[in-house]
């Protein structure tokens, strides 16, 4: 069976393309092919409100290259997914519908939260061990959603509209930092001791750049860091010194603020990064909803 997932946030488009084999009863994810647009949407959103018509132009053009990519591939099902930019774009549903008609791709808007649980519930929660409570973070282009786990069950549950290209174009406020900070010293706490699982491209960066091994954390030290190196740098210094596209040089420095505010505000010292997407989560939640009608 060829599963595929389509994210588009408020940076990136992504397609994943996966075949799932059964071995020894157990389900076998392939990844046959990830192909990843920066579509920068939320440089519209954030600061006119819509989608402008040279970024509109790449959505529809964008989805027609995945829709062929799904054909080529024999893709049995597949579910689109749209998240912060889209959401809070004028012109989204016009924009939606013309993608329905010029690539036959039917795209759904999600809210932060449903983002959050669909990583969440098919790739965080199989591994965590109850001695630990835990803070998930994913920071995307337009909103960061925070999800607080303790004995295995979510207990909060939050989505911030501060996201890297909010922050890019100056669009956070210092009360979005105060409500923020309020929600956290007020809802993450625990008896146990709290460790944070990182989401979103930014942190994996970050974690592939640090030398970690993987199943390994990193410390607040170590993104603190890294934060102060990046934040003295210009964005074609960081493109140069560390060998990175545009646009993931002028967003990261932005992503380490948020982890690093959120994990100083909960009293978190280490961050776990597994390989996770929305993407990821779109597969195993309808490979998991096929299984169950059959």
């Amino acid at each position: 069976m060829k599963i595929a997932a389509i994210d588009i946030g408020s940076n990136a488009a992504r397609l994943l393309i996966n075949e799932i084999k059964i071995n020894n009863r157990k389900p076998e994810f392939i990844k046959l092919n990830l192909l990843r647009i920066p579509l920068r949407l939320g440089m519209d959103v954030f600061t006119i409100g819509k989608i402008g018509n040279e970024r509109e132009k790449m959505v529809i053009d964008s989805m027609k290259i995945f829709s062929d990519l799904m054909k080529i591939y024999k893709v049995d099902h597949y579910r689109a997914c749209a998240t912060s930019a889209m959401r809070d774009a004028a012109n989204g549903n016009d924009i939606i519908r013309q993608v329905q008609e010029t690539s036959g791709i039917d795209i759904e808007i999600i809210s932060g939260d449903e983002e959050a649980t669909l990583i969440y519930e098919n790739h965080v929660a199989e591994g965590l061990d109850k001695e630990f409570a835990y803070l998930y973070i994913d920071v995307g282009g337009g909103s960061t959603e925070l999800t607080f786990y303790e004995n295995g069950k979510m207990i909060y549950e939050r989505s911030f509209n501060i996201g890297t290209i909010r922050l890019l174009n100056n669009l956070v406020t210092a009360d979005n930092w105060k409500e923020m900070k309020e929600e956290i010293k007020q809802n993450i706490t625990s008896k146990k001791p709290i460790v944070a699982i990182g989401s979103g491209g930014n942190i994996n960066k970050v974690f592939s750049m640090s030398k970690t091994k993987d199943g390994k954390p990193m410390s607040l030290s170590h993104l603190k860091k890294t934060y102060k190196e990046f934040n003295a740098l210009s964005v074609d210094e960081r493109m140069t010194k560390y060998n990175l596209r545009e646009d993931r040089a002028d967003v990261l420095v932005h992503a380490l603020r948020i982890f690093n505010n959120v994990m100083s505000w909960s009293e978190i010292n280490r961050i776990f990064v597994p390989k996770i997407s929305l993407a990821d989560g779109l597969i195993h939640n309808m490979y998991s909803q096929l299984k169950d009608k059959k």
